[in-house]
C-alpha cells in the first residue's frame, strides 16, 4: 500500500515570525500522524527555519523550485546541490504557476526534474489542465503531454523515484474544487499510462491532488483508490487546516 503524502506549498507567503509560529504549530498537531507522511515547502528564504525547527521531527520539507543546472553563473537561481545541503527531501517541479508566470516548458520540467533526483532529491512533478483545455476536452492529453515529458524522456525508473500532483488549474486558489470523481478518474489515467510502461512504478508511485483541497473535501478525495494525498495550498498556511488534511491522509493511510 502506498503510504499517503500531504504537502505543504507556501508558495510566496510568510515572514521568518510567520514560518516559526507555523512550523512549531504543525510540529505539536503532528504527534498524532503516525501513518502518513508530511512535507513542507516554503519560501527558500525559509529554508533554514526547516533545518532549525524540523531536524529530528518524521516532518520532511522541501522547495518549491529547483534550478535545471547543476551550477555557475545563473543569478537568481538555486540548484538541487544547495537545497541537499539544506535538508530538502522534496522539489516541486513544474507547478502551473511556474509554466505560466516563468514560461517553464516540457523540456525545462523534465530537465529540473532529472537535477533533483540527481541529488537525491524526490522530485513532485506537477501536471494539469487550464479551464479552457478542460472544457475543450482536453484534459487527458494536456497531462499526458506533461507526464511524457519526463516518462518518455527519463524512462519510468525516474517516475518511479518522484511524486505526481494532478492540479487542475482552474481549481488552484478559485475556492472550487474538482469533484472526488473527477479528481480520481485523471489520477487512474495517469497511473495507467504509467503502467503502460512498468508495472511495479505505476503501483508504486504516489500521484498527489493538488486542487484546493480542504479541510471539508480531504477524506473523500484522499480516500479514492488512486489518489495518494495531497499538494496543498491555500489550507497549508493555517495550522489547523493543514493538520486535518493531515489527519484524513493519516486515516486512509
Amino acid at each position: 500500500m502506498r503510504q499517503p503524502l500531504v504537502a505543504g506549498n507556501w508558495k510566496m507567503n510568510g515572514s521568518k515570525a510567520d514560518a516559526a509560529d507555523l512550523l512549531n504549530s504543525i510540529k505539536a498537531g503532528a504527534a498524532n500522524i503516525h501513518k502518513a507522511e508530511i512535507a513542507v515547502c516554503p519560501p527558500f528564504p525559509y529554508l533554514y527555519k526547516m533545518e532549525e525547527l524540523l531536524a529530528g521531527t518524521g516532518i520532511r520539507w522541501g522547495s518549491q523550485d529547483v534550478s535545471r543546472e547543476t551550477n555557475g553563473a545563473f543569478t537568481g537561481q538555486v540548484s538541487a546541490v544547495m537545497l541537499k545541503d539544506f535538508g530538502c527531501t522534496y522539489a516541486i517541479i513544474g507547478h502551473s504557476e511556474r509554466r505560466m508566470f516563468n514560461a517553464e516548458t516540457d523540456a525545462i520540467v523534465a530537465k529540473k526534474y532529472e537535477q533533483a533526483l540527481a541529488s537525491d532529491l524526490t522530485p513532485i512533478l506537477c501536471v494539469g489542465e487550464s479551464l479552457e483545455e478542460r472544457e475543450h476536452g482536453r484534459t487527458e492529453e494536456v497531462v499526458a503531454r506533461h507526464l511524457d515529458a519526463v516518462l518518455e524522456g527519463l524512462g519510468a525508473e525516474a517516475i518511479g523515484r518522484g511524486v505526481i500532483a494532478y492540479e487542475p488549474v482552474w481549481a488552484i486558489g478559485t475556492g472550487v474544487t474538482a469533484t472526488p470523481e473527477q479528481a480520481q478518474e485523471v489520477h487512474a489515467f495517469l497511473r495507467q499510462r504509467i503502467r503502460a510502461k512498468s508495472q511495479p512504478q505505476a503501483d508504486a508511485v504516489r500521484i498527489l491532488y493538488g486542487g484546493s483541497m480542504k479541510p471539508v473535501n480531504a477524506m473523500e478525495l484522499i480516500g479514492q483508490a488512486d489518489i495518494d494525498g495531497g499538494l496543498i495550498g491555500g489550507a497549508a498556511l493555517k495550522a489547523s487546516d493543514f493538520l486535518a488534511i493531515c489527519a484524513a491522509a493519516e486515516a486512509n493511510a
